[in-house]
């Protein structure tokens, strides 16, 4: 009996020394922050991104230029109850990695030496490395690099020529009334 109870108390060292050591060798998740970087895939895309950028549920590849009109601000949700992230220069050059939902456009870096190098490596073309999500802006924010131009030149308000001013043609009556021509259709109006 005793024989058995010395096997015991050794099975039950033995077992809590495993226990000891299994929870020993675990660690503890690393704790996320809003700044700590992320990887998401959507659509088949995959993007690296700041822990509060939320990846987009719809993404279509755009991977362009764009040029921003106004300073806009750049969200952390593709809608306006997101964070700001940060804030658009006018004028700027932004690279445009995706349209995500409600029409709005993810704003990114392409890793270098991903950029294609003629159009028909377009479709052959598989990144190694991921897109990096900054961000989300309106579509009227930016627009296309090459229409910045003319953009800005349509949207400034037309001169107009002066028209001179045209004199009136007055003349007294009585006294202490007086008598004008309007000069567009010629009639007297006595004031």
């Amino acid at each position: 009996m005793e024989l058995n109870m010395n096997k015991m108390v050794n099975l039950h060292i033995a077992l809590g020394l495993m226990f000891v050591f299994a929870v020993v060798g675990c660690k503890a998740p690393p704790k996320m922050t809003d700044d700590t970087m992320v990887s998401s895939t959507v659509e088949g895309v995959t993007f690296t991104h700041r822990f509060a950028v939320q990846p987009p549920a719809q993404f279509s590849p755009v991977n362009e230029a764009y040029r921003a009109l106004y300073p806009a601000s750049v969200m952390t949700r593709p809608d306006f109850s997101g964070k700001v992230v940060s804030t658009l220069q006018s004028g700027e050059t932004y690279t445009v990695i995706g349209q995500v939902e409600n029409n709005w456009l993810a704003l990114g870096e392409i890793p270098q030496g991903d950029e294609p190098q003629a159009e028909d490596n377009k479709a052959t073309e598989q990144t190694t490395k991921p897109n990096q999500l900054i961000g989300y802006v309106p579509f009227r924010a930016v627009v296309k690099s090459e229409l910045y131009d003319q953009t800005i030149k349509a949207d400034q308000p037309k001169r107009r020529a002066r028209v001179a001013s045209k004199k009136k043609n007055c003349v007294s009556v009585d006294g202490d009334s007086k008598a004008c021509q309007n000069t567009n259709s010629g009639t007297w109006i006595i004031n």
